[in-house]
Formats: structure tokens, C-alpha cells, sequence
């Protein structure tokens, strides 16, 4: 296998690429690296690359339809306090899919980016 080692990359299909960029870097502290207008974009957060594939991308091209849909996969953000992001999210406007929940790692709580796609935010447990 062969391949750059500097990020982990994940694909997310979006309906709006703009309005994704806009929602990781507004408030999510992602960078754009990227763009090629409505159809691709990438940004980054320290080791991760989510790619932002827009309808005319290859990537959403090349996806089955019963495929295509937002499902309960996710990426996970750990932050430092789950209560002031949920604060600030919800300040904002951002659309939440959950309650905050508590388990023996941590505390976590769903947002969605305007796809749909959703992002888990995390609190590790004090140890």
C-alpha cells in the first residue's frame, strides 16, 4: 500500500460544499486546504483531512444510492469541555442529534453538518 502518512482522511458526501467549509472552519476549527468550487473541497484539523465531496464529485459519483445516505458512522472530536462546546454550538444555532451522555470513557454528544453527516463531540473521563 502506498499513500501519504501525514493525515487520516475521510470522506463525507455534501449537498453544499460552501456551506460545509463554512461549518467546519466557522465552528469546528478546521483549515481549508482546498477548494474546487461546489464540487470538492478538503480541510483539515491536526491529523485528520475530511474531504467534502459535493454531487459532482467523483467520490459521490462513485457511490452505490442505497449507499449515499448519511448513516451512524462519524468523526470524533475530542474537546476539552463537552459543556462549553455544546454552549457555544448551540449559541450558534448548530443542529444536535443527541443528548450529552456519560459512559466509562468520557462524555460525547452528536452534532450534524449541514448534510446531515454527523460529528461526535468527546470528553474523556478524568483519570
Amino acid at each position: 500500500m502506498t499513500g501519504s502518512n501525514e493525515y487520516a482522511s475521510v470522506r463525507y458526501l455534501v449537498d453544499d460544499v460552501q456551506a460545509a467549509v463554512d461549518f467546519y472552519t466557522t465552528h469546528l476549527g478546521f483549515q481549508l486546504s482546498t477548494q474546487a468550487g461546489n464540487a470538492f473541497a478538503d480541510v483539515v484539523r491536526g491529523p485528520l483531512r475530511l474531504l467534502l465531496s459535493g454531487p459532482a464529485s467523483s467520490g459521490a459519483r462513485a457511490t452505490p444510492e442505497d449507499a449515499a445516505t448519511p448513516g451512524r458512522n462519524r468523526i470524533h472530536l475530542v474537546v476539552d469541555d463537552l459543556d462549553a462546546e455544546i454552549d457555544r454550538h448551540r449559541a450558534a444555532g448548530l443542529p444536535f442529534r443527541s443528548e450529552a451522555v456519560s459512559g466509562p470513557g468520557g462524555r460525547q454528544i452528536l452534532l450534524a453538518d449541514p448534510a446531515g453527516n454527523l460529528i461526535e463531540l468527546f470528553q474523556p473521563a478524568r483519570r
